[in-house]
């Protein structure tokens, strides 16, 4: 769930080859519910604000989002459980900035239907780890992206990554791989479908590992401006129940 939109701004659409630089600000919503091995439901709601600088060999990403969490407490976005929740008759809500990330990736391999990406993110530990909007720690993650092209209309694309969690003061995280695998298939030139898995071992003894399945489907408009819009179910106790969003992304 962490890295569900910078995985569908990536995906969602066939990925074709980009012939000029281009600067793109992308922004949406994520809001999704589950107990995470709690008693209570926890809600999360998500806005990021990105900006991407894209060449025709890499990118470079930051990602400025906003964080509101409603629940009895203890839950790290991205994370789940991360200590014992309190039982409350009234959840509480917090929110304010979240944690912002910035990202860099470079194709080291591009063939006729196969290309391959190296991806590196540095997740700044800036949001309030006394609400529970964040660690308060540094997560740093390296991984791979793939992307194979049946046709013309279809891609095959999926991510194998590390990452590497800063533990805050009381709480041992363990470093942990994650991962993803999907498909997106064009239905039209300017919009495109698709499904994908993404799995994540557990970084706590609290917590609990991550299996999630989205389905998503994009538009392009005339403009050249994209829209991405997904349901999430999730299949694990570090996974939200459900979760739904959209993104939006415009060239500058």
């Amino acid at each position: 769930m962490h890295k569900l939109l910078a995985s569908l701004a990536m995906f969602a659409i066939t990925v074709p080859a980009i012939a000029d630089d281009q600067l793109s600000l992308g922004t949406g919503f994520d809001y999704s519910i589950g107990k995470y091995g709690a008693r209570q439901s926890t809600s999360i709601l998500y806005i990021p604000v990105t900006v991407k600088y894209e060449t025709d060999s890499g990118y470079l990403k930051l990602t400025v989002p906003y964080i509101s969490i409603t629940g009895p407490g203890g839950v790290v976005r991205g994370m789940g459980l991360m200590r014992p929740a309190k039982v409350r008759t009234v959840n509480v809500t917090n929110s304010g900035l979240g944690d912002i990330i910035a990202s860099a990736g470079r194709t080291v391999y591009s063939g006729a239907a196969l290309s391959l990406d190296l991806v590196g993110n540095i997740k700044f530990g800036t949001a309030d780890a006394t609400k529970d909007l964040g660690t308060g720690k540094n997560d740093y993650s390296a991984q791979i992206d793939g992307f194979y092209a049946l046709d013309r209309k279809s891609t095959l694309f999926g991510t194998a990554g590390y990452k590497v969690y800063g533990s805050p003061a009381g709480v041992t995280l363990n470093n942990a791989p994650y991962g993803t695998l999907g498909a997106s298939s064009k239905t039209s030139e300017s919009e495109s479908i698709g499904i994908m898995l993404d799995v994540a071992k557990r970084p706590s003894a609290t917590s609990g590992d991550q299996r999630e399945v989205t389905l998503f489907v994009a538009q392009k408009t005339a403009a050249g401006n994209k829209l991405q819009m997904y349901i999430l179910k999730g299949f694990a106790s570090g996974s939200p129940n459900i979760g739904f969003g959209l993104m939006l992304t415009g060239h500058l």
